[in-house]
C-alpha cells in the first residue's frame, strides 16, 4: 500500500502537466474585458508638460500598446504597428513601459513612430493596473472605454488580420 502512494502522486503530477502542456499561455483571459480600462494619468513622451488620461478618448476605439526600447519582441512587432498606423483605422497610442526617455526617443526615430502620442509608464504602475504579463502586450478599447480585446506578445500579421482588424471594424460600425 505504502508503495502505491508515490505511484498515485506522479500519476496527478502527470495530469497536471498534461493539462498544462495543452494551456495556450497567449490566450490568457484578461478580467479587464468588457470592463471599463484603468484610469491614469501620465505624461507624452518627450512632451514633460503634456498629461494624458483615457477619458480623452471617449467615443474613439484606440489601441493601447504597451512597449519599450529594450523589448526584442517590440522591435519584431514594430513594422506591423507602423502598417496599421498609415491605415489610419484607429488611433495607437503607446504606453512606454519602464524605460528611459532618450532610449525611447531613439527608438522611435530609428524605427519609425506608429504612435498619436505615446505616454511615459516609467515605474510600470499603469502596466499595473492593465494586468501586463511583459511587453509588448496590445489592448483594443471600446468608444465607451471598456477593454474590449488584449493581445500578448507580440502583433503578428495572422493576428493582425484575423483578430485585430475585423475587430477594429466591428467596434468602429
Amino acid at each position: 500500500m505504502k508503495r502505491l502512494i508515490p505511484l498515485g502522486i506522479f500519476g496527478v503530477l502527470i495530469v497536471f502537466l498534461v493539462i498544462g502542456l495543452s494551456l495556450k499561455p497567449k490566450e490568457i483571459p484578461s478580467p479587464l474585458i468588457g470592463k471599463m480600462a484603468p484610469t491614469f494619468s501620465l505624461p507624452v513622451l518627450n512632451q514633460e508638460n503634456q498629461i494624458f488620461t483615457p477619458s480623452e478618448m471617449l467615443g474613439k476605439v484606440w489601441l493601447l500598446n504597451v512597449w519599450a526600447s529594450w523589448c526584442v519582441s517590440c522591435r519584431a512587432e514594430h513594422p506591423l504597428l507602423n502598417e496599421l498606423a498609415k491605415m489610419k483605422l484607429v488611433p495607437i497610442l503607446g504606453l512606454n513601459y519602464k524605460d528611459q526617455d532618450p532610449a525611447a526617443l531613439k527608438w522611435l526615430t530609428e524605427l519609425g513612430n506608429p504612435y498619436d502620442l505615446s505616454i511615459v509608464d516609467a515605474k510600470g504602475l499603469v502596466g499595473i493596473d492593465y494586468g501586463v504579463y511583459g511587453v509588448p502586450e496590445t489592448f483594443v478599447i471600446d468608444q465607451t472605454g471598456k477593454v474590449a480585446f488584449k493581445h500578448i506578445g507580440p502583433i503578428t500579421p495572422d493576428s493582425m488580420q484575423k483578430t485585430l482588424l475585423p475587430l477594429i471594424a466591428k467596434l468602429n460600425q
